[in-house]
């Protein structure tokens, strides 16, 4: 008897081994994806034994031997996944099918994937209920179902997950009440659907009470009744005293003396000018009334064009006096306003608040600044300084800001930035700071972020903003840390070449993500998240997804961000210089310095 016992423990732990899910159930798994759902760049070749390990989008832990990550996003997956096959990938801690066209209703055997951390569906074509089974999914950090057609109510197991940091289920046909779980998530993450509650509105009550509960009472309808004819005679009288008011404002107005700005005239551009408005607020509303005249002793008392200027068509403070005036948005020096001249010519006409220089001062640190000519800085063209009123005129970019097309739309027909056009555009700022930091070791951008980098039609970068910290007072300083701002700055004023570096930085994680530094959906600082998610995750899961469609340019987008991470390091001295970070660019891009690197709109590629 007792010699068939090593027998009989060995054939009971073959059939162990049979049972128990390991790397040959996850191939099959993973083939059978492929095999159901398709898809034009799932391209193996699986004719001879091997370990999905070597297949591109498929993550394996050395140590286990088995799958723990599926990344397929924007592969031109289609159909209704298989059932019965995703459950059998045991490890799974990170799937990501996002950007495909997959469809039908979700496999309830992903439920049954203990481990998984991350799962990523957004912008596929599921549909029907998510299923109430969140329960056994207790690794879960971060879900997105955004883009599909689920509908339905949020399922009440979603209670459950502790450690759940991002549930995006926008854009979807969900309805009923959002569980007490995301009570202060982003209402992002909910809208577009037909949800109520916390972090979107609260919702009405129950429709379930009988239909006289429902009904007013002729003394509720008597006091509503009042209660309106109240608020429309209150309104009416507000709407009275504005109008009042505005009247006398016009007078004072008329009366100042209109002949100051007839002797600021330059040169006017044409004889027969038109001055009739052309239905937009016009500028002198906004600057005209807090200017007043001049003191004795005041320096400028014209429009004063500086080095570029010359070489363009000139106008006078009457033309832009007359120009019809779009705010742009306030900054960090002032409001922007876009300024549609008579003559053909739009300009950008800052506003300057909190300045405490004199106007000796200011004029010479201004005539400096528009001394500075280098291709990716955006000149300033002149100024104005009068009293109170101190306004800088440069030129309009109407292809706007590096901020607004990355997170200005992101919705269906936005054309996104390829990696060219992005690696184009990240040499084009560096070269244009690396410019200014040569002007001596004091001088600093001073205010580096996306939205001061602005784009002319073939996407070649300005950078607009440059030397104009040291401008502002005391009031300006912040009073806490933005997304852009290095650890060691506390004075908005004294901005280091160092920090300069670690804004740039910031700059480049923004290109590589896709996320804005300022509010961003995790919570915590870029670099921050970045360096964790490197740590812990795939570092794919950091690129922007509109990065991802793009083929053979990983080991740049790497490359990059290693860089990026470099410039965004705690201590100044760990950062490199300018000048490095502009070569270490161009190397990556294989740019070279006199190339002329252009990306024609066509050549961006349509999100359709």
């Amino acid at each position: 008897m007792k010699s068939h016992a090593p027998s009989i423990l060995f054939l009971l732990f073959s059939l162990f081994l049979a049972v128990k899910p390991d790397l040959s159930a996850d191939r099959s798994a993973i083939l059978a994806i492929r095999s159901s759902v398709g898809g034009r760049s799932i391209l193996w070749n699986i004719s001879q034994p091997a370990t999905p390990c070597t297949w591109p989008g498929v993550v394996c832990d050395n140590q286990t031997n088995r799958v723990v990550e599926l990344h397929f996003p924007g592969m031109g997956l289609s159909g209704d996944l298989p059932p019965n096959t995703l459950g059998n990938m045991t490890q799974l801690t990170t799937l990501s099918l996002r950007y495909n066209a997959l469809s039908g209703q979700l496999p309830v055997d992903i439920f049954s994937l203990t481990n998984l951390r991350n799962l990523y569906l957004q912008d596929n074509l599921f549909s029907g209920p998510i299923p109430d089974l969140f329960s056994s999914l207790g690794n879960l950090v971060r879900v997105s179902f955004a883009g599909n057609n689920f509908s339905g109510p949020i399922p009440s197991s979603v209670n459950n997950l502790t450690r759940l940091a991002k549930f995006d289920v926008s854009n979807n046909q969900l309805t009923g009440e959002i569980p007490s779980k995301f009570v202060g998530f982003p209402e992002s993450e909910f809208s577009g659907n037909f949800l109520c509650g916390s972090p979107v509105e609260a919702c009405n009550g129950s429709d379930t009470g009988s239909s006289s509960s429902n009904k007013l009472s002729g003394g509720a309808i008597a006091g509503i009744v009042i209660g309106s004819l109240f608020i429309l005679l209150l309104v009416s009288l507000i709407f009275f005293f504005l109008c009042y008011k505005k009247r006398n404002q016009n007078e004072e107005l008329k009366s100042k003396d209109v002949g100051e700005v007839k002797q600021m005239q330059i040169e006017i551009p044409h004889e027969n000018a038109d001055s009739s408005s052309s239905g937009f607020p016009s500028l002198t509303a906004a600057v005209g009334g807090g200017g007043g005249k001049a003191k004795s002793g005041e320096v400028s008392k014209k429009l004063v064009f500086l080095g570029g200027g010359k070489k363009q068509r000139k106008f006078d403070l009457d033309d832009l006096l007359r120009a019809s005036a779009e705010v742009l948005g306030k900054g960090t020096f002032g409001t922007a306003y876009k300024a549609a001249l008579e003559v053909d010519l739009t300009v950008v006409v800052k506003r300057l608040r909190d300045v405490t220089m004199s106007e000796k001062e200011l004029k010479e640190k201004i005539e400096s600044v528009g001394k500075m000519d280098h291709e990716n800085l955006l000149p300033l063209r002149a100024y104005y300084f009068n009293g109170e009123e101190k306004l800088l005129v440069c030129d309009y970019m109407p292809t706007g800001s590096l901020s607004a097309l990355l997170h200005g739309n992101r919705g269906g027909g936005r054309k996104p930035l390829n990696w060219e056009t992005r690696s184009i555009i990240a040499l084009g700022a560096a070269r244009g700071i690396t410019y200014l930091h040569s002007q001596g070791p004091k001088v600093s951008h001073g205010n580096i972020k996306s939205s001061n980098i602005l784009l002319t039609p073939s996407y070649e970068s300005r950078v607009s903003d440059f030397c104009l910290a040291g401008l502002v007072g005391p009031a300006m300083a912040p009073t806490r840390v933005d997304g852009y701002r290095s650890p060691e700055v506390t004075d908005i004023r004294k901005v280091s070449q160092k920090a300069d570096v670690y804004s740039f930085g910031i700059l480049l994680l923004e290109l590589l993500t896709g996320k804005s530094p300022i509010n961003n959906e995790e919570g915590v600082d870029l670099p921050r998240w970045v360096q964790s998610v490197v740590r812990e995750e795939w570092t794919s899961e950091v690129f922007d997804l509109e990065l991802l469609r793009y083929q053979n340019v990983e080991d740049d987008m790497v490359q990059m961000l290693q860089l990026a991470i470099e410039c965004t390091a705690k201590y100044p001295d760990k950062r490199p210089c300018m000048d490095d970070v502009a070569s270490k660019i161009e190397e990556i891009c294989h740019l070279s310095g006199s190339q002329e690197a252009h990306t024609p709109e066509s050549d961006i590629v349509s999100n359709s």
